[in-house]
């Protein structure tokens, strides 16, 4: 039995557009909880014995971080963020300071948290990189977006009727931005409620979400060419067939993905559990957007173009 997607797509739509500014409204409102590699700060890695206070929860780097800035942080350092990285081992994320202030640091460490902490690493990230960071990560998303267009035009050259070559390819930028918002408003939402932070690696997840989201669609915008050029009826049904015909190789494709990545961030460190998560989401709504929100704008942009035809 073949699903009606067409049919209902202002349902499709109502949701997204409901989720997407949610999501606006979440990055406007709560905004991105940034780590030091937008913000600048530094970033010190310590190796913790068994001799820790048995007072101190090493569970999470939440509950570590919670005791650090109940007991060592103070002005210099401010609010300190912890990651856990190993069985003893912790990421600490905090204001960018000198070789004297980290120094104060590791000694109020040893005195509060364990004698025999060992420091692994220490770096600072001046806030001018922070700020060039930002600008090259909008610029890599900018870049991957107009040559995900240009691709799409390219390869669905031979198919001008009933929708132009490169409106295949704006159509799916625009599933793209609905997949990449609705990621970063639940970051946003993670950031002011869990104090997730967004580094890097977030980044690195958006511009995979975007490879990913981008080849669901590009197989579904596939089969309704091979479509359109083989079968005589409406573009609304030919596009319904060309989904029902790919629907189970996209969501066979999405649940093996998303069971590897489940088990990288129940079982992963936390330094790449939210890596996990945002890939989660992602893929997931990349899932969903190539077949409820890109090859429905499909046929709604055909029919507007139809009757602004009849009305002229």
């Amino acid at each position: 039995m073949e699903l009606k997607i067409i049919k209902k797509r202002k349902l499709w739509y109502l949701l997204s557009g409901t989720l997407v500014v949610l999501s606006i409204f979440s990055l406007i409102f709560f905004k991105l909880n940034l780590a030091i590699d937008f913000t600048g700060g530094s970033l010190l890695e310590i190796e913790l014995s068994d001799k820790v206070n048995n007072s101190i929860d090493l569970t999470s780097g939440n509950s570590f971080a919670k005791y650090l800035n109940e007991n060592v942080s103070d002005n210099k350092t401010g609010n300190i963020v912890a990651q856990k990285n190993s069985s003893n081992g912790f990421i600490l994320r905090f204001k960018e300071v000198g070789q004297s202030e980290k120094d104060e640091l590791v000694k109020k460490l040893k005195e509060k948290v364990d004698q025999n902490v060992k420091e692994m690493g220490f770096e600072s990230i001046g806030p001018t990189l922070g700020s060039e960071l930002k600008r090259n990560t909008f610029k890599a998303i900018l870049i991957a977006s107009i040559a995900i267009v240009l691709y799409v035009a390219y390869a669905f050259r031979k198919v001008s009727y009933p929708i132009k070559s490169w409106k295949y390819g704006v159509i799916g930028i625009i599933a793209l931005l609905h997949d990449i918002l609705i990621t970063m408003g639940v970051f946003a939402v993670l950031g002011k409620f869990l104090n997730i932070e967004v580094d890097m690696l977030f980044i690195t997840a958006l511009l995979t979400i975007l490879g990913y989201s981008i080849n669901d669609t590009i197989v579904i915008y596939d089969r309704i060419r091979e479509n359109v050029l083989k079968i005589n009826g409406e573009f609304n049904s030919i596009v319904d067939k060309s989904i029902n015909e790919t629907m189970a190789r996209s969501i066979n494709t999405t649940v093996t993905t998303l069971l590897s990545l489940v088990a990288v961030f129940l079982f992963g460190g936390d330094s790449i559990k939210m890596f996990a998560l945002a890939l989660i989401i992602g893929i997931t709504l990349g899932a969903y957007s190539s077949i409820f929100i890109a090859s429905p704008l499909l046929v709604t942009l055909h029919n507007f173009e139809n009757k602004k035809k009849l009305s002229k």
